[in-house]
């Protein structure tokens, strides 16, 4: 080894005990943080608690499984407060950054391996987005580690053929797919992998079993699709606009939206991370990649290619290739340690800032405010006060059954007036769903009435049978500024149009 590399590694060492107590530390920060978090829960929170309250094996626009953690932890608890709720997302990112640790250890299985383990647990417990997804709870959390344990198995297997780690690997895998469909990205880059490099060989026995075991996960997700018009299938397609190519929006737009979402990639994992994953990109292209390198590099980039070009076709969101950045923060731990001196501290430290101040923002979310006057957490709070708004509304009215169309508000009308004498409901517009309380909680044709009804736009029904209890605008949060108003009417004038 050259004086240089000497100097380079010597000056990014860290050891074990260290990096898990930073991991702990971390963990421990963003648990006690949670406890004073002032935040409503986001209109995805809400709807995810609603569906463990109503358990089944897929939903209107995720599979199953994070409604399943929800309903664990509340469970466990005997508690449905924004707390529960939300702990097992640092508690998840916690066994991730540990995961990492042993993925890492397993894949360079000599000196090198000991020494960026530890890198690999804390660069990732401190990333952007663990930072900001432990705060809120989202699929995003719980997939990735069981891709990580996927990516675990997967190079146990390329060493040697074991029944009980192709087992592990088509379970997890399963698990991922049913937590988020984006697990199917990864499936291009693994098979070019096995394709291309002998080290990353798998037995057809292995993977034959990690197939069945996958199948049997993922079957009753399927089978729920299959009885239910493929509504996640639709809901899918519909976000990713496959089928409108993106609403025909110009070339130009086509080429921001693609732009944007790579652009979008240095927030997501932090600029040092991304910049060297960009870097690792360069030197495939180039041939100087090494065998374990070139692994990394295909469990990692092609979910961000291929989302890339997701995005410059028609729509995609930031957070979509999460999955991605499993093997993506080994590869780029691995070449900054290799290749740079200040790479991985510098992460490190842009990373510990965003994760201290975060969670501070979630404790001050009705306090911290832009230069325009808006809060920073404006999209987190103020929901829970309309809700209260509409029950006072509806108690004063002598008015029992509330309905709304828009789905935030009906995410925190189910949540807020939980256990609360009113019956809720979403219009029913005709045709496919537009969310999944249309699905399954739309107003019945039969019901009496009337009806509180709850809508951002101005109503009217025939012969005048719509009457306007109330209008009013949030007083903060993401709504402030909209006029709201609450409608005394009958069930027919919200009857779908024929």
């Amino acid at each position: 080894m050259s004086d240089t590399t000497q100097s380079r590694t010597s000056a990014q060492k860290l050891s074990l005990r260290v990096a898990l107590a930073i991991i702990f530390g971390v963990t421990l920060w963003r648990v006690l943080m949670l406890l004073v978090n002032r935040t409503d829960l986001f209109v995805d929170e809400a709807q995810y608690w609603f569906w463990g309250q109503n358990l089944d094996f897929g939903y209107y626009s995720k599979p199953p499984m994070i409604a399943w953690v929800i309903r664990f932890f509340n469970a466990i608890s005997g508690s449905d407060s924004t707390f529960w709720i939300r702990i097992s997302a640092p508690l998840f990112h916690l066994a991730t950054a540990l995961m990492l640790i042993c993925t890492t250890r397993r894949l360079f299985d000599d000196e090198t391996g000991r020494e960026i383990a530890p890198w690999a647990g804390v660069i990732f417990i401190t990333l952007p987005a663990a930072s900001l997804s432990a705060v809120l709870v989202s699929t995003d959390t719980i997939q990735i580690l069981f891709v990580t344990i996927a990516i675990w198995s997967f190079i146990g297997l390329t060493r040697r053929s074991s029944v009980s780690e192709a087992l592990i690997l088509g379970i997890s895998l399963g698990l991922a797919f049913m937590t988020k469909y984006s697990v199917l990205f990864l499936l291009p880059g693994v098979g070019v992998a096995m394709l291309t490099l002998r080290s990353a060989r798998i037995t057809w026995r292995d993977v034959f079993i990690a197939a069945i075991a996958g199948a049997i996960v993922v079957a009753p997700n399927l089978w729920w699709n299959l009885t239910h018009d493929a509504a996640t299938v639709k809901h899918t397609e519909s976000i990713a606009q496959w089928s409108t190519g993106g609403n025909g929006a110009g070339v130009l737009k086509h080429i921001l939206n693609g732009l944007g979402f790579v652009g979008a990639q240095f927030g997501v994992v932090g600029p040092v991370v991304f910049y060297a994953l960009l870097w690792a990109t360069w030197r495939l292209i180039r041939g100087r990649s090494e065998e374990k390198e070139r692994l990394l590099f295909w469990l990692s980039m092609p979910v961000v290619v291929l989302i890339a070009l997701q995005a410059f076709l028609a729509k995609a969101q930031a957070n979509w290739a999460v999955c991605a950045y499993s093997a993506g923060t080994i590869l780029a731990v691995w070449l900054l340690y290799r290749l740079t001196k200040k790479g991985l501290g510098t992460s490190l430290i842009i990373g510990a800032v965003v994760a201290f101040v975060i969670p501070v923002l979630t404790v001050f979310a009705l306090d911290i405010k832009l230069p325009n006057g808006d809060l920073v957490m404006k999209r987190y709070v103020g929901r829970s006060i309309i809700s209260l708004q509409v029950a006072d509304i509806a108690t004063t009215a002598k008015i029992s059954d509330i309905v709304a169309s828009d789905r935030a508000i009906l995410a925190d009308l189910f949540y807020t007036l939980k256990g609360k004498p009113f019956h809720i409901y979403a219009r029913n517009f005709g045709g496919f769903p537009k969310n999944y309380y249309e699905q399954e909680f739309s107003l019945p044709a039969t019901l009496p009435g009337p009806v509180l009804f709850i809508d951002n736009d101005p109503i009217t029904c025939a012969d005048g049978q719509a009457e306007l209890i109330k209008s009013w605008s949030p007083p903060f949060g993401d709504m402030k500024g909209e006029t709201l108003y609450a409608y005394r009417v009958p069930t027919s004038c919200l009857a779908p149009k024929s």
